[in-house]
Parts: structure tokens; C-alpha cells; sequence
């Protein structure tokens, strides 16, 4: 979530941000190759969005 955040200033709720988090885990069999990942979903509260962008998640 804060990845997504920072990088490109897009919300995404923690099931949104996952397809991200596979493909950083799995990034060096996809050196080299063009990826499109789906972001979905922006429904968090704001009490646990400024916990996750703070680091205190």
C-alpha cells in the first residue's frame, strides 16, 4: 500500500496492493519483460492508511 502510494500517489487497500507484492517477490523472472498488474480496490480507512504510508503497520 505504501509502495503504491509513493510511487505513483494511487490508494490501494491491502488485497489491492497484492498482485504488486507477488510481482516484487517474484521480480527476477520477469527481468526484462513487460507486466501489467491490476490495482483495485481504495476502500481503507484512514486511521490504517496513515499507520501503513508511517511505517507502524
Amino acid at each position: 500500500m505504501r509502495r503504491y502510494f509513493t510511487d505513483s500517489h494511487n490508494v490501494a487497500e491491502g488485497a489491492g496492493a497484492a498482485p504488486l507484492v507477488a510481482l516484487l517477490k517474484e521480480r527476477s523472472g520477469w527481468a526484462g519483460r513487460r507486466v501489467g498488474i491490476v490495482l483495485s480496490g481504495g476502500n481503507v480507512d484512514r486511521p490504517v492508511f496513515a499507520r501503513v504510508l508511517t511505517g507502524g503497520e
